[in-house]
């Protein structure tokens, strides 16, 4: 599997995104393969977001669907910055689901 596929699958298996990618979130997942952003890295952060969204104080109004990748742009550079424990990583997978 592609760099870019990985990205995708990675991206529409979690709650609250798109059935399928836009042609912008294929063009976002070639950038962070041509900016060599490990695979890894891509997938702490798509946890992470979809982590705290489901961790979300109940009372809070609901949030909006994902609608693009771009959403964990932020997530990302802050994963790069601080990169996460990977027995943390395992934790936000189950929570995340």
């Amino acid at each position: 599997m592609s760099y870019v596929d990985e990205v995708l699958r990675l991206y529409l298996r979690l709650s609250d995104t798109p059935d399928r990618a836009r042609p912008l979130d294929r063009k976002l997942a070639a950038q962070l393969h041509q900016q060599q952003i490990p695979i890894e890295i891509v997938r702490a952060a798509l946890l992470l977001g979809a982590a705290r969204r489901a961790t979300r104080t109940p009372s809070y109004p609901p949030l909006q669907p994902i609608r693009s990748l771009h959403y964990f742009l932020p997530i990302l550079e802050e994963v790069r910055s601080y990169p996460l424990d990977p027995g943390y990583i395992d934790y936000l997978e189950r929570v995340a689901r």
